[in-house]
C-alpha cells in the first residue's frame, strides 16, 4: 500500500495540486489504509500540536519585519551605508548586492523578501555599472540565499523546531556557513569583473559621518536581534518580536515612511505569508508522525547498513535527494517531508544535528535558486518584471558555486560546528 501512497502524491505534485493536498492526502491515506485504529481525533491533534509551540511564533515576527523593511527605508539605508565602503572597488557594486543580502537578511531570514527588496535597489546600479543582464539577475537572485543562513533564519527555525536543535546554535553555525558562501560569490563577482572589464563604482563624495548618521538607525536592528540572540539577552523569538516594534518605530517615526494604510497592507501581505507556513507546517507534523510509525527512519539505517553505506556516503544521498525534491516543491515543504525520515539517521550515523542542519538549510538554499520551480526565480520575474527564462540563464555560475560550498559544507563539519563551539562549547 506504502507505493500506492508515494504515487498518489506524486501524480498530485505532477498535476499541479497544492501543497497542502501533496502532504496532507498521502498522510491521512496511511492512516486509512495502515493504521485504522488510530482514532480520527488524533489526526485534528496532530494538526494543531504540531503547531503549537512558542519557537515557531519567531516566524510570522520576523516575516512582519521583513515585510516592513522591504517596504521602508531600513533596507536601503542598510546597502547605502556598505555601498560606501564597497560601491568604488572592482567588483563593487557587486559587493554591495551579496553584503547588502546579508545584512537584510540579518534582520529578515526570508529569501523571497530579500530578493523583493534588493532587486528593486540594486538591479539598475549594477547594469549601469556593466554588468549583463544575465548575470545581475542570476547574482541577486543567489545573493538572497544567505537570508536563509544568515541569523535569523526562517528555515533554520523550522529545523530547530522539528529536531530540537539548537536554535541559537544553528544561528551561530548559519552565519559562518552564510559568510563562506557570500565571500564564494564575491570571489564570482571578482572573476566577472576582471572577465568582462567591469568598471568601478563611483567613489562617493558624501562624508562617511554623514551616511553612517543616516542609516545608524537601520544598523541598530541587526545589532539588537544578533547581539540580543548571541548574549542570551533575548530568546529567537523575543528576538524576533523586538523586531517588529524597533521596524515600526523607525519607518514610522524616525524615517517617517510608514502611514497607517501602509502598515495595514503590510500587515495583510504578512499574515498570507504566515498562514501559508504554518497551514504547511501543520500538515508536515501530521506527515511525520506516520513517517515515524512506519519506522521509515530505521528501514533507511537498514537499507544503508546492507550497502555498508557510511556517514560519507548517506550525506551525498540526502545533498541528492535535496537537490532533486528542490526542483520540484517548495523548500519548506522538503523540508517538512525529507527531515523525519533523514534526521535521525544522520543522528545513528553520528552526524552532529548543527551540521546536518546547516546541510539541509543550503540544500534549501540552492532548491529555492534551482529551475525549473525555484521560488526565488518567480519572485525575481515578478519584482523586475524580467521573463523567468533570462533570470534562468543567469542562474547557471551561482549554482555551480553553490554545489561546490554544498560539498565543502558536508565534507569539512568544522565550517558548521567551529563557531557553535566557540561561543556555546
Amino acid at each position: 500500500m506504502t507505493p500506492v501512497i508515494i504515487l498518489i502524491a506524486l501524480l498530485m505534485l505532477v498535476c499541479g495540486f497544492e501543497m497542502l493536498l501533496v502532504l496532507g492526502v498521502p498522510a491521512f491515506l496511511t492512516k486509512t489504509f495502515m493504521f485504522q485504529r488510530i482514532p480520527d481525533p488524533v489526526l485534528i491533534q496532530k494538526l494543531v500540536g504540531g503547531i503549537n509551540f512558542s519557537t515557531l511564533l519567531a516566524i510570522p515576527f520576523f516575516i512582519f519585519a521583513a515585510e516592513l523593511m522591504a517596504s521602508g527605508q531600513i533596507a536601503k539605508r542598510l546597502t547605502d551605508l556598505i555601498k560606501y565602503f564597497t560601491g568604488h572597488r572592482l567588483g563593487g557594486i557587486g559587493h554591495t548586492t551579496i553584503f547588502g543580502s546579508m545584512a537584510f537578511g540579518s534582520v529578515s531570514g526570508s529569501a523571497p523578501a530579500t530578493v523583493a527588496a534588493m532587486g528593486k535597489l540594486m538591479y539598475p546600479e549594477l547594469r549601469k555599472t556593466g554588468f549583463s543582464e544575465k548575470f545581475s539577475l542570476g547574482l541577486i537572485i543567489s545573493s538572497a540565499e544567505t537570508a536563509l543562513l544568515i541569523p535569523p533564519s526562517i528555515t533554520l527555525i523550522i529545523y530547530g523546531w522539528m529536531t530540537g536543535t539548537s536554535i541559537t546554535g544553528l544561528f551561530i553555525g548559519g552565519l559562518g556557513v552564510g559568510m563562506a558562501l557570500g565571500l564564494a560569490f564575491a570571489a564570482l563577482v571578482i572573476f566577472e569583473s576582471l572577465r568582462k572589464g567591469v568598471g568601478r563604482g563611483e567613489k562617493s563624495t558624501v562624508p562617511f559621518f554623514t551616511v553612517f548618521k543616516s542609516a545608524a538607525w537601520a544598523l541598530g536592528l541587526p545589532i539588537i536581534i544578533l547581539g540580543g540572540i548571541y548574549t542570551g539577552l533575548f530568546t529567537p523569538t523575543e528576538a524576533a518580536a523586538v523586531s517588529v516594534v524597533y521596524a515600526i518605530l523607525i519607518e514610522a517615526f524616525v524615517y517617517k515612511n510608514l502611514s497607517f494604510s501602509r502598515l495595514i497592507s503590510i500587515t495583510e501581505r504578512a499574515a498570507i505569508s504566515t498562514t501559508i507556513i504554518f497551514i504547511l507546517l501543520a500538515m508536515g507534523s501530521v506527515l511525520s508522525y506516520f513517517v515515524t510509525l512506519a519506522q521509515v527512519p530505521v528501514l533507511i539505517t537498514n537499507f544503508l547498513t546492507q550497502i555498508d553505506a557510511g556517514p560519507i556516503t548517506f550525506l551525498m544521498i540526502v545533498n541528492v535527494a535535496f537537490f532533486i525534491a528542490g526542483m520540484f516543491i517548495d523548500p519548506n515543504s522538503a523540508l517538512l517531508i525529507l527531515v523525519p525520515p533523514l534526521y535521525p539517521v544522520a543522528l545513528s550515523m553520528g552526524v552532529d544535528p548543527i551540521h546536518f542542519g546547516q546541510i539541509v538549510c543550503l540544500n534549501i538554499c540552492i532548491g529555492m535558486i534551482t529551475p525549473p520551480f525555484g521560488l526565488d526565480i518567480f519572485v525575481a520575474s515578478s519584482t523586475l518584471e524580467k521573463p523567468v527564462m533570462s533570470i534562468i540563464n543567469g542562474v547557471w555560475p551561482f549554482l555551480f558555486i553553490n554545489i561546490l560550498v554544498l560539498i565543502l559544507v558536508t565534507y569539512v563539519p568544522g565550517l558548521a560546528t567551529f563557531l557553535p563551539s566557540l561561543i556555546a562549547p
